[in-house]
This record gives structure tokens, C-alpha cells and sequence, in this order.
């Protein structure tokens, strides 16, 4: 179901056309572009803030509707072009607002957004539910003079439905594909986010992330993504699962677009008491701190807990280590974080506690037409409608969060001390004793082929959940392709620390590039080699 997932924007962009143009000759006029190449060709007089909407909403219609059929968009902006429109106007009498100022964003299906938009986390349940005014993500958006393009599609619930759930699939949006091998998954749960900006169906695009749902897809989809400091972004107006963990951050095709982005989400959201805490600690401008030679002199902690599993695999990271030390690093050896026993069971419960109070608290100030106020009354949506809503998998993670009992628990507070507390003291431990800047390790291993049957399975340790659970930021940069598949590798560390983790994640970039368009192939290469 897409209701209302296209319409309007364009004729050629509108949900079902099946006149729509297939994929153009050529090469796309915007492929790969940049903020700063986009900023320059407006101040040019090249384009126009509505002509860039007007070719992404062609290139939707071509590449994401039609063959190869990404679905990554759940729903175009019906009134893209008349925003872009106004900007175009201001840019005309002097007023630019900064670098977002006219370029394209796409915002992930749990963000809200007071227009003409739904947010509904790809459920069905929320769909014409309505919400009372935008989040501070958009809201923030829009005062930087962005055009909030679409809503892209996610894995149903922010990944937050079933063990044996898929990727990015939901019920509102279908499923999302992988464009560098469609028969593979694009991780989740902001899928649609990260395909989005692979393909270049945006200039940028926003995800939230629990524990992996920034950081997976961009790897796997070949780009940057930046999962900042809990409080540095601020929540209200976006579907929960944990707030202990819940931010939203940039996602790009550089870490410069990246990093530009960031510092349009930052201050203090009245509404969210966590930002307080980033007080004197965030910046409105982090493309200050992008350096060629961010590398230089910066000590690294090298964690490879995986390494002689996959040939593959290392020789991608050896490649990558050897990029940093050329660069200047210094890589330190790590065997592991010492995170201590039981940190993943209590990581999950708090997960369950939290999402059940935070939901029911976001839900009960849902639009009046909204068909459900509860977690209970989610569940019971489900199973009235389970031939369509739970015909590939099931609700076994909402059945368990509806079982919590509220956050003044014992058992929600011994689980939170164990998983934050222990995450936070194995990273902070770990940098303070080796002298570090930042750790780096492998983000996820390349795209697992999609399966609707028995759900994800990658093979491979991710390096997303110590950052995560801390509440500390995590950037991902591509590293290269295995079989065709992009492989990206991560630098974490301190609570804040986004500066000089842009700068060490930048400095790689310099030092290794390897972003590629993706060509659409209908499945991944024969597993061979590394690929230069």
C-alpha cells in the first residue's frame, strides 16, 4: 500500500503513472553532485532550486518507480516545487539563507512533517493518522531553507516489529532494494534514506538510527552516514523505539554534504530535555572542522574482532589501514571492547521498556483521525488485518514491549545502568588507556541477498551497537566493493566528539576514495577478489 506515495508533485512523479519515462540515456544531469557544485551552479544561474527538484522528481519517476524499480521513496512532497519556488525567490532578492539553502532533503516515514506528507513508520495503522505540527529535524530543515523533497521508505517500526523481519520492507511501502545488486538488501532501518542518496534520487537525506539503522544501510549502500551524540539532534516529533538511544543524523554521498547537514539539526529542542546536555558542545558549522589532512598525527584504535573469517573482507581492511598509516595514523591494534557479559540482553530489554513508553506517548498526540492511541491497539490492527500485515512475518517484538510495565521498573533501571553504563566505560576506558582519537572497525560486511521468508542475515559482525547503546556518535565512510558490493568502514568514539571524528572521516576519504554510482545490476558478482 502507497496511498497518496507519489501524488501530485510532478505528473511524471505521480504514484502509478505508467506513462512515466523509463530510465534516461545518459548520463543523469545531478549524478553524484554535491552541496558545494549544487550551491555554485544556483549562484551561476545554471539551475535553479526548482529546476534540481524538477529533474530528482524525473529521475524518481524513472529509476525508482520503473525499472529498476528501487522503492525507495514512499511519498513525493506535493508542494516540492512551490517551496523551491520561494526560495528561488529569496536567492533573487538577496537572501540566502546557508549551504542547505535550495538544495533537496529526504526525510525518513518516522519523521514528522505538519504538510501534506504522512508519517506513519511504513505501518499501515498510522497512515491518514495526521500530526500536529513538525518535528525539530524539519522544522530545523526549513529555517536552513531546504526543500523537504519526499519521505522514504524504512524497515516497518524503525526495524522494531520481529526478530525475523526484513530490511527494508513495511506495509505502507513495500521493499526497498539494494541498487548496487537488486536482489540484495539495503539494511535498515533507513533504507529508503540510503538508496535514496546512492542512487541519487536526492543531494542528501535524513535517518535515525537506535542501533544500526544509520550506520548499516549507508555501508551497504555505499555512502556516508553520520549517527550523532544522543542530544545533539533533538527527537521530538519522531517515532520512538529508545530514547536512550534514538537520534536522527545526515545521510551523504560525501562526508563534506554530510557534515553540512549535521550542522543545520543542532541547538536545544524545547521539547526534548536531552539537548541540554549538548550545550557548548554543538556547532551549527561542522564543515570548519573538514581537513585533507585530518589523518595526520591522529592515533586510531584498530578493532578487528572478525578478522580471518572473510579473505575478502580483510584485504579490504588491511587496504583501509594502510590508506590511514600512508596518511599519517597510527593504528593500535585493539582485540575487542571490554563491553562484559549480558550487555546485549540488557541492551534489548531497555529497548522493549523504552518502546513501549515512548510510543504510547507519541501516539496519544496523534491527529484526531488517528485509528490507534496504543501499542496495544497497534498489535490488535495487526492481527485484525494479518493476512495483509503480517503475511511475511510477525509482531513477536511489540507482543514483548506491550508485556513491560512502565520505566519506574527495577528491572528497566539494572538494564539500563548494565547496557549504557558498560557501553560508555568500554569506550571511554579504551580511548583514555591507548591515548586515542577515535576507534575504527569494520561497519557492517556486504549486502546479504533479500529474503522474505527468513528474514536478515548478514554473516558478519556489525560495529554498530557500543556506540549505540553509549549514546556516542559513529560515522561511516565507504571503504570499497566486494563482489559489487559497497563495504564501508566506521570511526566512533567520546560523547561529542563529531569534530574530530569529521575530521579522521574525512581525511580517510581523502586518503581512499571510494564511492562509485551504482549500476542497478539485477544481483551481485561472482565473490571473488577484493575490487580496486
Amino acid at each position: 500500500m502507497r496511498a497518496a506515495c507519489l501524488a501530485a508533485a510532478s505528473s511524471a512523479a505521480a504514484c502509478g503513472n505508467d506513462s512515466a519515462a523509463a530510465p534516461a540515456r545518459g548520463r543523469f544531469e545531478l549524478a553524484e553532485i554535491t552541496l558545494a557544485e549544487l550551491n555554485a551552479g544556483m549562484q551561476q544561474g545554471r539551475w535553479t532550486a526548482r529546476s534540481i527538484c524538477e529533474l530528482y522528481l524525473q529521475r524518481i519517476a524513472s529509476i525508482d518507480r520503473r525499472g529498476p524499480a528501487l522503492n525507495a521513496v514512499i511519498e513525493i512532497n506535493p508542494d516540492a516545487l512551490s517551496i523551491a519556488d520561494r526560495l528561488d525567490a529569496e536567492r533573487a532578492a538577496g537572501k540566502i539563507r546557508g549551504p542547505l539553502h535550495g538544495a533537496p532533503v529526504m526525510l525518513k516515514d518516522n519523521i514528522d512533517t505538519a504538510d501534506k506528507m504522512q508519517t506513519t513508520a511504513g505501518s499501515p495503522a498510522l497512515i491518514d493518522s495526521g500530526v500536529q505540527r513538525d518535528s525539530w529535524v524539519a522544522a530545523r530543515l526549513r529555517s536552513a531553507g531546504a526543500v523537504i523533497l519526499a519521505k522514504t521508505n524504512l524497515s516497518e517500526w524503525a526495524n522494531f516489529r520481529s526478530r525475523d523481519s526484513t530490511s527494508g520492507w513495511s506495509g505502507r511501502g513495500g521493499l526497498t532494494r539494494n541498487p548496487y545488486a537488486l536482489d540484495r538488501n539495503p539494511c535498515g532501518s533507513s533504507s529508503g534514506s540510503a538508496v535514496a542518496v546512492a542512487a541519487n534520487l536526492t543531494a542528501l537525506a535524513i535517518g535515525t538510527e537506535t542501533n544500526g539503522s544509520i550506520v548499516c544501510p549507508a555501508s551497504v549502500n555505499g555512502i556516508v552516514g553520520i549517527k550523532p551524540t544522543v542530544g545533539l539532534v533533538g527527537r521530538s516529533g519522531i517515532v520512538p523505539i529508545a530514547h536512550s538511544q534514538d537520534t536522527a543524523g545526515p545521510m551523504a554521498r560525501t562526508v563534506a554534504d554530510a557534515a553540512a547537514l549535521l550542522g543545520a539539526l543542532t541547538g536545544m529542542d524545547p521539547r526534548d530535555a536531552i539537548t541540554a546536555g549538548s550545550n557548548g558542545y554543538a556547532y551549527a558549522d561542522y564543515v570548519q572542522f573538514l581537513d585533507p589532512a585530518g589523518l595526520r598525527g591522529a592515533r586510531i584504535g584498530s578493532i578487528r574482532s572478525d578478522r580471518g573469517r572473510r579473505k575478502t573482507m580483510d584485504a579490504l581492511l588491511d587496504s583501509a589501514a594502510d590508506a590511514m598509516r600512508s596518511a599519517g595514523a597510527e593504528l593500535i591494534e585493539i582485540e575487542e571492547l571490554p563491553a562484559g557479559g549480558g550487555v546485549d540482553a540488557a541492551g534489548f530489554e531497555v529497548m522493549l521498556y523504552e518502546f513501549k513508553a515512548g510510543l504510547n506517548s507519541y501516539l496519544v498526540n496523534l491527529g484526531p483521525a488517528a485509528k490507534v492511541r496504543t501499542l496495544e491497539e497497534i498489535i490488535r490492527f495487526n492481527r485484525d488485518r494479518r493476512g495483509e500485515a503480517l503475511r511475511y512475518f510477525g509482531q513477536d517484538l511489540l507482543e514483548l514491549a506491550q508485556e513491560k510495565g512502565p520505566l519506574t521498573e527495577r528491572a528497566y533501571g539494572e538494564a539500563l545502568k548494565k547496557s549504557q553504563g558498560l557501553s560508555r566505560a568500554a569506550i571511554d576506558g579504551t580511548l583514555q588507556e591507548h591515548r586515542l582519537d577515535a576507534l575504527f572497525a569494520p561497519t557492517a560486511g556486504p549486502a546479504w541477498k533479500t529474503d522474505l521468508l527468513h528474514g536478515d542475515y548478514s554473516g558478519f559482525t556489525g560495529s554498530s551497537s557500543p556506540a549505540a547503546r553509549a549514546g556516542y556518535p559513529h560515522i561511516t565512510v565507504p571503504a570499497g566493493f566486494i563482489a559489487g558490493l559497497p563495504v564501508g568502514v566506521s570511526f566512533f568514539g567520546a560523547a561529542y566528539a563529531e569534530p574530530k571524528l569529521i575530521r579522521i572521516a574525512y581525511g580517510f576519504e581523502q586518503a581512499a576514495p571510494s564511492r562509485r554510482e551504482p549500476q542497478f545490476p539485477p544481483t551481485a558478482k561472482a565473490l571473488s577478489k577484493m575490487e580496486p
